[in-house]
């Protein structure tokens, strides 16, 4: 699994759509700003089928230092919070075969709406030849 940087997505932004690197980083490091501020007002930010950004405040607790065990005070803290949007979980699921932590099922109520009868049947069969 290879790290993508900042500069290599404006890179490929800017070869796919033949626009000068410049610009390109230009709208993208305003994009990165506007969502920072609207996350810092207490916003959430919606990208439809993407996911969804918002912040969540985590209590003041108390926890332990591991090497004294001594109880330490932590205090409040505001933290982002990124939840996966439907399409984005199925695209990924294509793209790496692996299975998708789906807690509100919805992807899998996406894809049975898409197979069509013939393949459910197709699909029953298989099963019982198998068995």
């Amino acid at each position: 699994m290879a790290t993508i940087t900042k500069k290599e997505l404006i890179d490929r932004i800017a070869d796919l759509t033949s626009q000068r690197r410049v610009q390109v980083k230009k709208v993208v490091q305003q994009f990165l700003d506007l969502v920072v501020e609207e996350l810092g007002k207490g916003n959430r930010l919606e990208f439809r089928d993407f996911g969804v950004f918002e912040t969540k405040l985590r209590k003041a607790r108390k926890a332990q230092n591991p090497k004294t065990l001594e109880p330490v005070a932590v205090p409040e803290k505001r933290t982002v919070k990124f939840k996966v949007g439907r399409l984005m979980k199925q695209r990924l699921a294509e793209i790496s075969g692996a299975a998708i932590d789906d807690e509100a099922g919805d992807v899998a109520e996406m894809n049975d709406a898409e197979v069509e009868p013939a393949e459910v049947e197709e699909e029953d069969n298989a099963e019982e030849t198998a068995s």
